[in-house]
């Protein structure tokens, strides 16, 4: 390491410790790093592009945030998603301090027509928060969320996460649906729609935004709402990252109880069937304040799996007995850990049991019954395999969800009683191609008793299947697209490709 080079590390970290995490420490850290030489990226036609190092110095310059390249501190950590088989190498990794730096990013980027992700959380599965060659935008230094108790209102920063959420909400007694792992970005699962404990109660994410802040292709930044550019509020409350980079959200809260009551209810495999059969007699029909969710696992082990009914109510407490009583009679259970829970505490439980630690491949759909066929199909054709571990999921859908206009938002998938998922995991160093063909395989068998897919989930076969899952919606997206983003900047999602494509 040359002396310079030691010298401004040295710095950098001191500049770190004192005053982690501030704008001006960023700041800091950013005027520390040089460009020495050009880069060339990707655009999002595949299309080569050659990025000056005069330019990458005037970006650099320009931003309070960083700029990381190819070997820079931090770029490699930057880079990486929760799916581990994803192993992309962006050109250049712009970590915005601000909507300003956002602007910045985005104005150049749509300059030299590179590629563009933009990764808050980074748990998509299909790896569209990275990329190859292109632009990376990572939201993860614009995290914070300030409640508003008076008017029920919070006002979340585009990088935070739903732990950031959670954590100041309920610290007012307040709270709105959002997922089921902590460390989710809020952006990401928001605008693709936002399944969660709380989904059949309050409706999906999504439906409880009341305005955003964002930078759309031409480098403007926005606010949109009910009554400031409509359109472009309709269409990211489903639509997703197609027209823009989220700065920020401002949510609507509902009253409630910390304390839930919740938990699992855990049964062997071989009552699979019977299991899931009064799953679905019962969860049809249970009451919005109960979230109900199947999980079925094959772990690599070899141990012979559980199915686990997993279980939350947000009801008066005074009813719980009543409505979670029938769930440990769906069977014979091995274990039952329901009971009263701290809310922000439950929404963490599947932190460390999501399975993105190795590489992992799914396929999802929306089902408007759960029928003894479709069992039938599941559990038969579920594998064990020494090599990899196998998850099927049954998310509940239902009740306040369903109760939404198809055409009120943008997301499309208002009849569904459940959103089934089939996932495959393995060892990051294993080869893929077999774990992949049988998830592949499997839900090949699953898919006709479902109607289209969560966009914000699995791998999107053809763009046909991504106009035809947006339903009636889609013509209206197209329009709101030939508007706000012509070129197809923003591609990297279940894209709305602009007329002119």
């Amino acid at each position: 390491m040359n002396r310079r080079h030691f010298l401004g590390s040295s710095v950098s970290a001191a500049i770190a410790a004192a005053v982690p995490g501030s704008a001006y420490a960023n700041s800091l850290l950013q005027a520390l790093m040089t460009v020495s030489s050009s880069v060339v990226g990707r655009s999002g036609d595949g299309e080569e592009v050659n990025i000056e190092e005069a330019a990458l110095e005037e970006l650099n310059g320009a931003l309070r945030g960083q700029l990381l390249l190819a070997g820079n501190e931090g770029y490699d950590i930057a880079r990486r998603v929760l799916n581990r088989s994803i192993d992309k190498h962006p050109a250049l990794i712009v970590r915005p301090s601000g909507p300003a730096d956002v602007a910045t990013a985005v104005a150049f980027a749509n300059e030299r027509n590179l590629l563009v992700a933009v990764k808050c959380g980074g748990h998509s599965f299909s790896g569209r928060s990275t990329c190859d060659g292109g632009m990376q935008i990572d939201l993860s230094m614009m995290r914070g969320a300030r409640v508003d108790r008076n008017n029920k209102r919070a006002f979340v920063a585009g990088g935070s996460l739903l732990g950031d959420l959670d954590h100041e909400c309920m610290a007012q007694g307040l709270v709105t649906p959002a997922g089921t792992v902590s460390h989710t970005g809020v952006g990401g699962l928001s605008l693709g729609g936002g399944f969660g404990r709380l989904a059949r109660k309050y409706g999906l994410t999504l439906d409880n935004i009341k305005s955003v802040d964002i930078v759309t292709a031409d480098g403007v930044l926005r606010h949109a709402s009910a009554e400031e550019n409509p359109d472009l509020f309709w269409g990211i409350r489903g639509g997703g990252g197609n027209f823009g980079v989220v700065t920020a959200f401002e949510f609507g809260l509902h009253e409630m109880d910390r304390t839930v009551i919740g938990g699992d209810v855990v049964f062997p495999m071989d009552q699979a069937k019977e299991v899931m059969r009064n799953y679905a007699d019962y969860s049809q029909g249970a009451p919005d304040e109960l979230s109900l969710d199947l999980i079925m696992t094959l772990p690599s082990s070899g141990d012979a799996g559980v199915v686990v009914v997993h279980a939350v109510y947000s009801g008066d407490h005074g009813n719980a007995e009543q409505v979670l009583a029938p769930v440990a009679k769906f069977g014979e259970p091995v274990a039952n850990t329901v009971g009263p829970a701290d809310y922000v505490a439950l929404q963490k439980v599947w932190d460390n049991s999501d399975p993105r630690h190795g590489g992992d491949y799914l396929k999802s759909g929306f089902c408007a019954e759960i029928s003894d066929a479709q069992i039938d199909t599941i559990v038969d054709g579920f594998e064990a395999d020494p090599n990899r571990s196998t998850t099927f999921f049954y998310g509940q859908s239902g009740g306040a969800i369903n109760r939404v206009a198809e055409d009120a938002t943008a997301f499309p998938n208002r009849n569904a009683v459940s959103c089934p998922t089939a996932v495959v995991s393995w060892n990051v160093n294993a080869d893929p191609e077999p774990h992949v063909k049988y998830i592949r395989s499997y839900w090949d068998t699953i898919a006709r008793y479902t109607d289209g897919f969560y966009t914000n989930q699995g791998d999107f076969e053809t763009q046909a299947d991504v106009n035809k899952n947006y339903g009636g919606n889609y013509k209206r997206l197209v329009k709101i697209k030939d508007r706000y983003d012509p070129g197809n900047l923003f591609r990297l999602n279940a894209n709305v490709q602009p007329s002119a494509t």
